[in-house]
């Protein structure tokens, strides 16, 4: 039913936790399934140079979570921003449909934490 991908990221996610100071911290909840992100990201001259996340909720959530801070490394703002959900599913191998709530809660916590970043300085 989940690709290999979503597996590997599900079985041993990435970057999980939280960081101490966290430059940016944004959480969304799923109303419909009660799913929750965490997204914690340290920038450093524009560039994101931490993320870590924690997640409550279903398989590809947590495969979602995951894979959205090992894209977010090393980018710059303007590069995260111009991230799109397509390429967080196509690198998980794709989601079934009744999961792709997942990767529109990474994108939905992503775009919470950039809000907040621009608003923050």
């Amino acid at each position: 039913m989940y690709s290999a991908q979503v597996l590997d990221h599900f079985e041993h996610p990435r970057n999980v936790g939280e960081l101490p100071s966290p430059a940016i911290a944004a959480q969304v909840e799923n109303p419909a399934c009660g799913d929750v992100l965490r997204l914690c990201l340290q920038v450093e001259n524009g560039r994101i140079v931490e993320a870590r996340f924690r997640a409550k909720g279903c398989v590809p959530a947590i495969a979602c979570g995951s894979l959205l801070t090992e894209l977010l490394l090393g980018k710059t703002l303007a590069e995260a921003r111009s991230l799109r959900r397509e390429q967080l599913v196509g690198a998980l191998g794709g989601l079934p449909p009744a999961s792709t709530h997942a990767s529109h809660l990474a994108f939905d916590v992503l775009a919470a934490a950039l809000k907040h970043f621009s608003t923050a300085q």
